[in-house]
């Protein structure tokens, strides 16, 4: 017999292995359920088999010849299933990256509408202070220091929003972990990245307004109403 050291489980895994609650399980060898079952229920089945193979790279061709025994024994019955953890793995694989897909789809769909809204924000900004522009450029002030002070407006935007999106997301982290006893854990590298996402759109979609602005001629922007 043996135990195994308690680990968690996900009762929505993939397959009949990954229904299995393992800290509810326990391992003997087969001889003893066969030996003792005909004196205490002789209705009574084994439900499960696990083999263990000590080459990894045999692990499907065992179950091949497992699963052809079987059917053989059974008079090709199909009442027993043989699940390669191997394949398992690789369909929950397969599963994730689908799922990153899509999520990342949808983040970048989601990116790039933010960063279209914080352009036209940024253009009609600009619209509304041409006269404060005029002004800027008559006292000295050069088409850099123009662009560079609309730019910094649309980085200290986006930037703002994504400080906002981290601290939430650390908050409901939190909050799941509390409540719903899952565990979680923050990434700093995730942290990193969203600061660095943020400033890329900043700087991406705030490069335009800020062109426009320093085009302006000083002597029209004078006259804007």
């Amino acid at each position: 017999m043996g135990v195994l050291a308690e680990r968690g489980t996900d009762a929505r895994g993939i397959g009949t292995l990954a229904a299995r609650d393992l800290n509810q399980a326990v391992l003997v060898p087969v001889s003893v359920p066969l030996g003792q079952t005909p004196a205490l229920d002789p209705e009574r089945h084994v439900d499960e088999i696990w083999i263990q193979v000590a080459e990894g790279r045999r692990v499907q061709d065992v179950g091949r010849v497992v699963e052809h025994t079987l059917a053989r024994l059974h008079g090709g019955a199909d009442d027993a299933e043989v699940v390669v953890p191997r394949e398992l793995l690789n369909q929950r694989y397969r599963t994730q990256r689908t799922f990153s897909v899509v999520v990342g789809s949808v983040a970048v769909l989601s990116l790039l509408v933010g960063g279209i809204g914080i352009m036209n924000i940024m253009l009609a900004s600009v619209l509304e202070r041409t006269h404060e522009i005029g002004i800027r450029r008559t006292v000295g002030a050069t088409r850099r220091d123009i662009a560079l002070q609309f730019l910094v407006e649309s980085l200290l935007m986006t930037l703002s929003g994504g400080a906002a999106g981290i601290a939430i997301g650390v908050s409901v982290s939190w909050a799941i972990t509390a409540y719903a006893g899952w565990s979680t854990r923050i990434s700093p590298a995730a942290v990193a990245l969203a600061v660095t996402v943020s400033f890329l759109v900043g700087l991406s979609f705030g490069i335009y307004p800020a062109t426009k602005a320093a085009e302006l001629a000083p002597i029209e922007a004078l006259r804007y109403e």
